[in-house]
């Protein structure tokens, strides 16, 4: 048989252990610089009475003319955390855009997680300061570890705190990643879990949040000069993860204007006219082209919001298929 009509079914494990997050950042890096034809993905609120909250269907295609098209599909389910569950779950399939042939069904939940971290860490090494040795990760779910192994590649990171409402979800995220980062030849940082955010907030140089809080957690009035805000959480508009004074204190910078009104770290302030759309320095097409600066210098408070794009998940799933195949 045809080894093109041979689909590859791509696993969780094979992500791990076959994307190198410097790589991964690279290969996002260029397709941003790069033509992708990405229509707005469609996002429906689904409701799910059991749970007593609304759970999310996305669905997310892209391509490149002629060579490959690929479309998500993935399920949000806000309560997922007391199942010991993730709250993301999906599908990636990945297509010969000539020929319309399926190539690859990807474990859509660790690709998401990984270019997620990815676009964030690509995001930090225009906007974080250079000499970046303090990591803040806010949250405990799945993309804790993801965000922790990205921003730990493009900066010297020396202490990394995590902090979550429960703080047995912390110390296991702690050890997750003493056990899986610290080992010889692996860059020499210390993890702590904390039960006070404020203690992190004040100690670090990027804060990095990946969480389903409907309430600002990060707050402007604990914001020092020349740090860095990595806000991936706060999918849905009325959602967001930092107050209107740390947009006041802070240069926006977002991954796709195309995502602005998904999040309410960004459509809130919009509505209530604390941001204008023109007062948002730029996103990763920009700033990955050299249309944009990144930070200017060591003072500047730079804030960056992912809501995620599909052209993130068609350069990651060309990447692994192109490694595997």
């Amino acid at each position: 048989m045809d080894k093109l009509l041979l689909m590859l079914n791509i696993s969780k494990e094979q992500l791990e252990e076959n994307l190198d997050y410097p790589i991964l950042i690279e290969a996002l890096r260029k397709a941003f610089q790069e033509k992708y034809i990405v229509p707005t993905r469609h996002h429906h609120n689904y409701q799910n009475p059991k749970e007593g909250v609304e759970s999310t269907l996305l669905l997310m295609p892209a391509w490149q003319t002629g060579k490959y098209l690929g479309v998500k599909m993935v399920t949000v389910s806000p309560n997922n955390g007391k199942y010991n569950l993730p709250s993301i779950h999906g599908i990636y399939t990945l297509f010969d855009a000539e020929k319309g042939m399926p190539l690859a069904q990807i474990n859509a939940t660790t690709l998401t997680a990984q270019r997620t971290a990815a676009a964030s860490a690509l995001a930090s090494s225009f906007l974080s300061k250079k000499n970046s040795k303090t990591l803040l990760m806010v949250g405990t779910g799945a993309l804790a570890p993801e965000l922790i192994r990205a921003h730990l590649s493009v900066r010297p990171i020396e202490t990394v705190y995590v902090w979550g409402r429960n703080l047995e979800k912390a110390k296991t995220v702690s050890s997750f990643i003493t056990k899986h980062l610290q080992k010889p030849g692996n860059v020499n940082f210390q993890i702590f879990p904390i039960e006070n955010i404020e203690e992190g907030i004040e100690k670090a140089d990027i804060i990095s949040c990946a969480t389903l809080s409907p309430t600002p957690l990060v707050f402007g009035k604990n914001l020092k000069a020349g740090q860095h805000l990595d806000l991936v959480g706060a999918y849905r508009p009325d959602m967001r993860e930092a107050d209107n004074e740390a947009i006041s204190k802070s240069s926006i910078f977002i991954d796709t204007y195309d995502g602005m009104h998904e999040s309410g770290d960004i459509a809130i302030p919009i509505k209530n006219g604390i941001l204008k759309r023109e007062n948002i320095c730029g996103d990763l097409f920009e700033l990955s082209r050299g249309e944009k600066t990144g930070r200017k210098d060591n003072t500047e408070i730079t804030f960056f919001k992912s809501v995620g794009h599909a052209l993130e998940d068609l350069a990651a799933a060309k990447l692994i298929y192109e490694k595997l195949k």
